[in-house]
């Protein structure tokens, strides 16, 4: 009997010493998942101002690739149209001489 009063008074007493030990450390977690929670908070804030600095670049980068195709091609179409031109010129030249050689024989 005394065996298992003396066990039943070694639970009781291991019982309210793991009992006690969970709530220690519960208090110092609870503190650390804000902490963390805060941290990560801060991660996503700065990774979306990020992106957003990203999508403004390449934006910028978009006009301005646009802008330099139009200007390249707006030179490719004036070089066209002027050699075009020349050519239409050079026909005319031959048809009148063409003409010319024709009307003296």
């Amino acid at each position: 009997m005394k065996k298992l009063t003396a066990v039943f008074i070694a639970t009781l007493f291991a019982g309210a010493a793991f009992a006690q030990a969970p709530a220690a450390t519960t208090t110092t977690t609870t503190t650390a998942p804000a902490k963390a929670a805060a941290e990560d908070r801060a991660k996503v804030e700065k990774a979306d101002t990020k992106a957003a600095e990203k999508i403004t670049k390449a934006k910028a980068e978009e006009k301005e690739t646009a802008t330099k195709a139009d200007t390249k091609a707006e030179k490719t179409k004036a070089k066209a149209h002027a050699k075009a031109e020349k050519k239409i010129a050079e026909a005319k030249k031959d048809s009148t001489e063409t003409k010319v050689d024709a009307t003296r024989k």
